[in-house]
């Protein structure tokens, strides 16, 4: 079974498996976080993940989800949908 080793703040050395871990990745997949829960002391911890952690957790099988942290507001969605009703070729809209 595959082990990543990280440290807890409070524990030390700890080893996880791919389950334990969670991988946030930012807009564009190379860089996020990743945050796990210390099997010892059970404190739930977040660090930042560069390039090179981010293909080692992903590389061991660490589910990921990409976040947004500017969603689209409600104004975008109303003026993409009325520059729908208007532009002829509606693809076009979505190279800008």
């Amino acid at each position: 079974m595959t082990t990543i080793k990280t440290t807890c703040t409070r524990c030390g050395d700890i080893h996880l498996t791919p389950d334990d871990v969670a991988l946030e990745l930012h807009p564009g997949g190379r860089e996020g976080d990743y945050r796990f829960k210390c099997p010892t002391c059970t404190f739930l911890q977040r660090r930042p993940a560069n390039s090179r952690v981010v293909s080692v957790l992903l590389a061991t099988g660490v589910q990921f989800e990409v976040i947004n942290p500017d969603p689209i507001t409600e104004e975008e969605i109303e003026a993409f949908s009325a520059a729908l009703e208007t532009e002829p070729d509606p693809l076009r809209l979505l190279a800008g």
